[in-house]
């Protein structure tokens, strides 16, 4: 299997919101794993995650890299996903906003999902996020 260091065609941009209250420290680390990312061209989409929290209101935070290898914009709408911890299903939700991440672009985002979407009993680090078709 072949794999690309990200840097090579991949770009790293901050959607607006993310842009504007990103502290400094956060870009950085961002960056940095931008760069260490190895990516598999062979997969349009791809995750790399950020880090996983609980909110004040019990939603599951899961922020991640959403890297588009491909030739076209991405855009998840209606889009169901599921976060899966230690090969089991942990959290699955339907994201009706859009989010666009454009041709050859990695883009750190973060999916919320909504208290009775997961088991909220169970430990919820160390997931990986999918797409469900």
């Amino acid at each position: 299997m072949i794999r690309k260091r990200c840097q090579l065609l991949q770009k790293l941009t901050f959607e607006s919101k993310w842009d504007k209250t990103i502290a400094d420290q956060d870009r950085e680390r961002i960056k940095q794993l931008f760069q260490k990312t190895i990516l598999d061209p062979g997969i349009n989409i791809q995750f790399t995650s950020l880090w996983q929290a609980k909110n004040h209101r019990g939603e599951l935070l899961v922020a991640v890299l959403i890297h588009n290898t491909s030739q076209r914009n991405f855009t998840f709408l209606d889009q169901i996903m599921t976060y899966v911890v230690s090969g089991t299903i942990f959290a699955e939700h339907t994201f009706p906003s859009p989010i666009t991440v454009e041709k050859q672009t990695s883009m750190p985002w973060t999916f919320i999902f909504p208290v009775g979407s997961f088991n909220s009993s169970q430990s919820f680090e160390d997931g990986v996020l999918r797409i469900t078709s």
